[in-house]
């Protein structure tokens, strides 16, 4: 299923997103999230919309907003139209579709219940109305052995037998074995990717159950973007704002996504109930988030019980009051492939001969509070990056550039002789 491009969703793609159209990435000078929000909070107070900034009147929207984002910069992040072009062709050509917070296609559960922490654009394939579906959240780490592979798939199968979607993150490891499951049972699956939304779209295992409205996978971040470890991180509360409850079936303690996920949601976001496989054999990981609060999951037998324990929390969910959040009042949709008009063709030949992204800022990857809470706890006594890479079960390279920018922050120190990362510290205390 392929959805219109709206007029609202172009101008928030030349906003925000990098639009990556091959090896390299084209970010220029991009609205952070929390920019996005400060800029649509403007609109709205003008009772306008993200589309009227390129419009016929753009320039005196542009000029509106000049004074606080910078007239240069939004001109050439609004006049990257022949880029969006490109990768609207490539985002066609692959079945995906792109939505907005100003869409009607948007998940109402992510608006209602992130807010303003709703990403600004969504990437998908599939069936967009299972985002709306709930079910159980299924999340675990990346590296277990068979048994416990197995189980979850044994799980996904009686979610699917109790005609409720699984929703998961599409990892290795324990989001796989939950969403193959359930696929396998002719169920419903909705996966949020943290990277490499392109390739999953086009994996051979997953073209059946998209075509048959099975499976919807989707990614706030750029389909032909590739790991990152703050945005695995980011992703996580979108899997249960998605959901009616939540599963862990496996997490390190006090050290990876998982953890950091279900930490956040147990302490701050409260969104949905979370159980946890528990048992003898549950480990010290899930043992501690019992203690933070965490039910113990209570190993429904059959669908029965299974919708049982799922409908509880799903009267949980509905007794919620109901709130429209970050919409605007009109709503225009034009053509999948149709280009703004703020194109200027002289402009457009100029960055195509360059090939080089316009803005010369790369914008920082917003980290979350869950992984800076990981970090300043084990980092009050100074580790090597090697020794943070394990901790957060990450690449060195990924753990290296994700340290870099927190000492560029000023989150961090990096000491030297041997080469460390600690807490920065002023006097006694820590920043």
């Amino acid at each position: 299923m392929i959805l219109p491009l709206t007029t609202n969703t172009q101008a928030i793609l030349l906003l925000t997103a990098p639009l990556i159209t091959g090896s390299r990435d084209a970010s220029a000078n991009l609205l952070t999230l929390s920019e996005y929000n400060r800029l649509a909070r403007i609109l709205r107070e003008k009772q306008k919309q993200p589309a009227d900034l390129i419009g016929p009147d753009s320039q005196v929207m542009v000029e509106l907003c000049a004074a606080i984002f910078g007239q240069e910069r939004l001109e050439s992040l609004l006049g990257r139209g022949f880029l969006l072009s490109q990768a609207i062709d490539r985002w066609s050509s692959r079945a995906t579709w792109v939505i907005s917070r100003a869409d009607p296609a948007y998940p109402r559960r992510l608006k209602t219940r992130l807010k303003e922490d709703a990403p600004p654009v969504l990437y998908g394939c599939g069936e967009p109305a299972l985002l709306d579906s709930g079910g159980l959240a299924i999340v675990g780490s990346r590296h277990v052995d068979d048994e416990l592979m197995a189980y979850t798939e044994d799980i996904g199968r009686l979610v699917a037998q109790a005609r409720r979607t699984v929703i998961s993150g599409g990892a290795k490891g324990i989001d796989r074995a939950a969403m193959y499951g359930a696929l396998q049972a002719g169920g419903r699956v909705a996966g949020v990717m943290a990277d490499s939304l392109e390739r999953a779209v086009l994996a051979r295992d997953n073209r059946e159950p998209l075509m048959d409205h099975k499976l919807v996978l989707i990614s706030p971040y750029d389909p032909a973007a590739g790991f990152n470890v703050g945005h695995a991180m980011q992703r996580n509360k979108l899997i249960y704002a998605l959901s009616d409850a939540a599963l862990v079936v496996t997490s390190d303690f006090e050290k990876g996504g998982t953890w950091a996920g279900a930490i956040e949601q147990l302490e701050k976001l409260h969104l949905v109930p979370v159980f946890v496989r528990n048992g003898s054999h549950a480990g010290k990981g899930n043992s501690a988030l019992l203690q933070h609060g965490a039910l113990p999951w209570p190993n429904p037998s059959d669908k029965s019980e299974l919708s049982d324990a799922l409908s509880a929390a799903s009267e949980a969910v509905a007794a919620e009051p109901k709130q429209e959040a970050l919409t605007f009042s009109r709503r225009e949709e034009m053509p999948l492939l149709e280009t703004p008009k703020v194109q200027e063709p002289a402009k457009v030949t100029d960055q195509s001969k360059t090939n080089s992204p316009i803005g010369s800022t790369r914008p920082k990857d917003e980290v979350s509070p869950a992984l800076l809470d990981i970090l300043y706890r084990e980092l009050r006594e100074p580790l090597k990056g090697s020794k943070v890479a394990e901790l957060l079960g990450i690449k060195k390279p990924e753990a290296k550039a994700l340290l870099a920018q927190l000492v560029a922050e000023g989150l961090l120190e990096k000491l030297s002789k041997p080469v460390r990362y600690s807490v920065v510290r002023k006097g006694d205390r820590l920043l």
